[in-house]
């Protein structure tokens, strides 16, 4: 519920001001979609459509572009609209729901993440009974977890930005409305708000990459006792996962595990894990995985035999 607020909108400063670089920002901020668009999306259709990726592995990866698709369309086409806009105000309501949008997907790919390294200790640390342990059903079950987990943390998110008091200051100077920039803005002590925000959004971030980092351990010393082509093979998998991982939590922790300050690079570090991780995971999963590379050269080659057909 919206508690003594005046402010019906909000007026975000975006990236820059200045008429030029608003014009450049419009540009690579489309490309830098339309290629997260691409690149997931040819992931999702590849694993829907392809009989060899059906481990657990890729059932992840499926969820994982969903995500990234998804996290990035919570962001990115709000600012390549007021990157060519003079008027660059967002309502209330439209700010918390990209509050809301913005953590459930950020938060769900932190899950995800957390299930593919799950899945990739339980194929290398306990091949015997990988495929029980990990059975569709389990699976499913796990996704549905991820799915829940993600809407209670966003609801938590709605109830601090609602709990705060705007009776004044609108100008957010950042480009997508956030709990941090909305901290500057409220008209009374948001110490407490703060802290819960530390203690919600920080945790998560900082207790993942810790138990991430720990999982990849375990699976790196594990791999001593493989055989040399097999060590390879997870090995590539594996160093895949951590480049994500890293990609992914270092700007969140950056940002959600300190106190309600606000650094000159803020606005970069964020576009990194905003817009720059999606466009990243899909070239770090093709790149360096042999069969979702095979599969997207069988699907291309269905759609040229078909193509010549018609």
């Amino acid at each position: 519920m919206q508690l003594n607020n005046s402010v019906t909108e909000f007026i975000l400063l975006g990236l820059t001001q200045d008429p030029f670089w608003k014009k450049i920002v419009f540009v690579s901020i489309f490309f830098f979609y339309l290629g997260t668009l691409l690149g997931n999306l040819l992931i999702i259709i590849t694993i829907k459509t392809s009989q060899t990726l059906q481990s657990p592995m890729y059932f992840f990866l499926f969820y994982l572009s969903l995500s990234d698709t998804c996290f990035s369309t919570s962001i990115a086409p709000r600012m390549i609209v007021d990157a060519l806009s003079k008027n660059d105000t967002i309502s209330f309501s439209e700010c918390m729901i990209q509050v809301f949008t913005f953590h459930f997907f950020g938060c769900l790919e932190i899950f995800i993440l957390i299930l593919m390294a799950v899945d990739r200790y339980v194929a290398i640390c306990k091949p015997l009974h990988y495929m029980t342990i990990m059975s569709h059903r389990v699976c499913g079950v796990l996704v549905a977890v991820a799915w829940v987990g993600s809407c209670v943390h966003s609801l938590a998110q709605i109830f601090l930005a609602l709990s705060l008091p705007f009776c004044g200051p609108n100008v957010i100077n950042h480009y997508f409305c956030d709990l941090q920039p909305l901290l500057k803005l409220a008209c009374s002590d948001t110490y407490v708000v703060n802290l819960l925000l530390v203690s919600n959004s920080g945790a998560i971030c900082t207790l993942s990459f810790v138990m991430l980092m720990f999982s990849y351990v375990i699976i790196l010393h594990t791999l001593r006792n493989h055989s040399a082509e097999g060590r390879k093979k997870a090995l590539s998998t594996c160093i895949s996962h951590i480049i994500v991982v890293i990609l992914f939590f270092g700007p969140c922790i950056f940002i959600y595990t300190r106190p309600a300050t606000t650094f000159p690079m803020d606005k970069m570090i964020a576009v990194f894990y905003t817009l720059g991780t999606p466009l990243l995971n899909p070239l770090i999963y093709t790149l360096r995985n042999t069969e979702v590379k095979s599969a997207m050269r069988k699907l291309w080659s269905k759609k040229l035999i078909s193509d010549v057909k018609t």
